[in-house]
C-alpha cells in the first residue's frame, strides 16, 4: 500500500526545524513554549526528559525563532505566530549558538575532548563574519581564530588549548555581543552525553571537571548572556557540574518576569512545560485523523501512552510517528518497539540482575502486573552513584522514562514519595525481556533441573514435566497484568519453555513452526529422529488448570500438530498439553493416534 501522496510527509527522525517546516513535513506546534520560556525570566533553563522525546526539535524550533536572519515564514500559522507584540520584539532578534553534545562519545577522554573541540568549532565556524568585523579589534579578531584552528593531517580536526577550551562558550559569546550589540542566546543539547559517556569509559573526573569549568564560564559569569536552555536526559548533581549556580525549586512557582534566577531546572515531574516534550492525546487523535488512522488509536494508547510529565499524560512521539508510517503502507500491521530499539536499556538490565531480595522481586512484580510502587526519588545524582544501589536505580528508572508517574499526594512529608508505574506495553515488554534474559541465564547455571525436565518430556512422564516446570516458574517473575490479553500472557509462558529447551544440545527446538493445520507452539526433534515432542501452552484466566490441558490437547489433535515431525520420518511422537496461571502449571500426555 502506498501512503496517500497527499497527505504532508510525517518527520521521521526530523530534528532540524528550519528543514521540517521547508519541506512541509507534518508538525506538531510546540512553539508555545516560546511564550512561556521568555515570560519565566531564568538565565538558565535545564529541561531533563527521556531520550526521542524531542528535545532536540524544540532547541532547534528556538534557534529559528530567535537567532539574527532566521526565517520568520517558518513559524507562518504556528502558536507563537498569535503573540503578534511577542514575536516583534523578540523574534530574530538575537544572537544564537546552538551546541549539540550528543556526539561526543569516546573511549578515552582525549577522545572526547577532541570531538568536543570539532562540536565547538563548527558551532563558531557558523559565524566566519567575525574574522573580519569592523566591530571587534585585532585581537579579538585572533580570539575567535582560535575557536576555529584547524589540525594539520594526523592531528585533531580543530586544535585547542585547555584554556581556550574552557573558555570557547563565553569568549564566543563575547564576540558575538560585540558584533551585534546585542547579547547571546545559548542552547545547549544533550549536555549529559558526554558525561554518561565518560562514566562507562572510566574518564568521569576529567570530563567533569573539563564539563563544570565550561559550564561555569558560559552560564555563571557570561556578561554577554540573555539566557541560557539546556536539555538532558538527567539532572546531574550540582556539587559535580553546576557548582555555584543558584538553582530554582521544582515546587516553586515560576519566577517572576525579569527576575534573574542563575538555574532553574524543569524535570518530568514539573507541571511546567509538561505538555512541550512528546505528544498529548489530543494531538495523536488530531494526527490519526489527518492520516485517516483513527482505528488505531487503541493501540497506540496502550503501546505508547501512559508517560506522565507534571500534570500532563504523554505519549512517546518517537513511536507514534515510527509506528504510523509503518500503517501507512501496512494497515495491519501490529506495534513494536521502536523506542527500546533505540538503546541498550541497560538501566533496566542492571536494575533486574540486582533484585536479589524478595521483597525488591515483588515490587518488579506489581509492576509488570500494572500495579504501583512507592520510592522516594534523588533528582540530582552523579553518573558514578546511580548504579552504586538498587535504591538509586529507582531514580534513574524513573527519570529515564522506564518507569513514570509522580509525588504522592497523599503524602504530605517533606520529601514526599513518588507513586511510580510502567507506563505502557512497550516498555513492560523491555522489563519483561531482561527477566527472561536473565531466567535463561540462570537455566543454563541450573543443569539437574535441565535435565530432569528434558527427561521426563523424552520419557512421556507429565508429572515430572509438571514438576520441573513449576520449579522454574517459581523462580521467575510471571505476567498477572488483568488488562493483559490471554495471548500476551501464553506467549510469556511459551517463552519460559522455549528458552529452558533451547539449552538441550542434541535436540531441534522450533516455536510456532507451520505444521498440519496451523501453527504449533513448540516442536521438537532429537537429532537422531528417535523423537519427537509436540508442545501446546495455554494461560487459563480462571485458574482452571485441567481444563486448559484438555483444550490444548484437543487442539494438538484437530490441527495435526504432530504431522510435521511424522513428515521427517519420527515415528515417536509424544504430545503435551500444559496449562499455566499465575506461577502454577499442569500437564499432561497425549494419545498416539498413529
Amino acid at each position: 500500500m502506498i501512503p496517500d501522496s497527499g497527505k504532508k510527509p510525517l518527520a521521521i527522525g526530523t530534528d532540524d526545524f528550519e528543514k521540517l517546516r521547508k519541506t512541509g513535513r507534518y508538525y506538531v506546534d510546540k512553539t508555545g513554549m516560546i511564550a512561556e520560556l521568555l515570560q519565566g525570566g531564568a538565565d538558565v533553563t535545564l529541561f531533563t526528559r527521556p531520550r526521542r522525546f524531542g528535545k532536540t526539535l524544540n532547541m532547534s524550533m528556538l534557534k529559528c525563532f530567535f537567532e539574527i536572519g532566521g526565517d520568520s515564514a517558518l513559524f507562518t500559522g504556528l502558536e507563537i505566530s498569535k503573540n503578534t507584540e511577542l514575536c516583534e520584539q523578540n523574534m530574530g532578534k538575537f544572537p544564537v549558538v546552538f551546541l549539540s553534545l550528543k556526539d561526543v562519545s569516546a573511549c578515552n577522554f582525549e577522545g572526547a575532548r577532541r570531538m568536543l573541540c570539532s562540536e565547538i568549532g563548527f558551532a563558531a565556524m557558523r559565524f566566519s563574519f567575525l574574522e573580519s568585523s569592523e566591530r571587534l579589534t585585532s585581537q579579538e579578531k585572533d580570539f575567535y581564530r582560535q575557536l576555529i584552528r584547524l589540525g594539520q593531517p594526523g592531528e585533531p580536526q580543530f586544535i585547542m588549548s585547555d584554556e581556550v577550551l574552557v573558555n570557547s562558550l563565553k569568549l564566543l559569546s563575547v564576540l558575538l555581543e560585540k558584533h551585534y550589540g546585542q547579547r547571546v542566546i545559548l542552547l545547549i543539547d544533550e549536555y549529559d552525553v558526554p558525561l554518561q559517556k565518560a562514566f562507562y569509559g572510566n574518564y568521569y573526573d576529567e570530563m567533569v571537571q573539563l564539563i563544570r569549568g565550561m559550564f561555569s564560564q558560559a552560564l555563571k559569569t557570561n556578561p554577554s548572556l540573555q539566557f541560557a536552555v539546556l536539555t538532558g536526559c538527567l539532572r546531574i548533581s550540582k556539587e559535580s557540574i553546576f557548582t555555584g549556580m543558584n538553582r530554582v525549586s521544582m515546587q516553586e512557582n515560576p519566577p517572576v518576569t525579569g527576575s534573574l534566577h542563575n538555574l532553574r531546572v524543569l524535570t518530568v515531574s514539573d507541571p511546567r512545560f509538561d505538555e512541550y516534550f512528546g505528544f498529548t492525546d489530543a494531538e495523536v487523535r488530531e494526527m490519526l485523523d489527518y492520516y485517516g488512522l483513527s482505528d488505531a488509536y487503541g493501540a497506540i494508547r496502550d503501546w505508547y501512552d501512559g508517560y506522565r510529565f507534571g500534570s500532563a499524560e504523554i505519549y512517546c512521539p518517537w513511536d507514534v510517528i515510527n509506528y504510523m508510517d509503518l500503517l501507512r503502507t501496512n494497515p495491519k500491521a501490529r506495534p513494536q518497539n521502536f523506542w527500546a530499539n533505540s538503546s541498550g536499556n541497560d538501566a533496566v538490565r542492571e536494575f533486574v540482575r540486582r533484585l536479589d531480595a524478595s521483597s525488591a522481586r515483588q515490587e518488579l512484580q506489581f509492576l509488570v502486573d500494572g500495579g504501583t510502587v512507592h520510592k522516594e526519588i534523588h533528582p540530582e545524582l552523579t553518573y558514578r552513584d546511580m548504579y552504586s544501589s538498587v535504591e538509586n536505580l529507582w531514580s534513574l528508572l524513573y527519570m529515564t522514562g522506564y518507569l513514570t508517574g509522580g509525588p504522592d499526594e497523599d503524602d504530605e512529608s517533606d520529601m514526599p514519595l513518588y507513586e511510580l508505574f510502567v507506563p505502557n506495553a512497550e516498555i513492560r515488554g523491555i522489563f519483561m525481556g531482561q527477566i527472561m534474559e536473565l531466567f535463561r541465564e540462570e537455566t543454563r547455571k541450573d543443569g539437574e533441573l535441565l535435565q530432569k525436565l528434558c527427561k521426563a518430556l523424552a520419557a512421556g512422564d507429565a508429572a515430572g514435566v509438571e514438576d520441573a516446570f513449576n520449579c522454574y516458574l517459581r523462580k521467575v517473575i510471571s505476567v498477572r497484568d488483568a488488562a493483559a490479553r490471554s495471548d500476551r500472557k501464553e506467549n510469556f509462558y511459551h517463552g519460559i519453555l522455549l528458552g529452558i529447551l533451547s539449552y538441550k544440545a542434541d535436540w531441534i527446538v522450533t516455536s510456532n513452526r507451520e505444521t498440519g493445520d496451523g501453527y504449533g507452539d513448540i516442536l521438537v526433534e532429537a537429532e537422531d529422529r528417535s523423537l519427537g515432542i509436540v508442545i501446546e501452552v495455554k494461560y487459563v484466566q480462571d485458574g482452571d488448570l485441567a481444563e486448559g490441558v484438555k483444550l490444548a490437547l484437543e487442539q494438538i489433535e484437530k490441527r495435526r500438530y504432530d504431522e510435521k515431525l511424522r513428515d521427517d520420518g519420527i515415528e515417536k511422537v509424544l504430545k503435551y498439553g500444559i496449562a499455566c496461571y499465575k506461577k502454577r502449571c499442569e500437564a499432561a500426555l497425549g494419545k498416539d493416534r498413529q
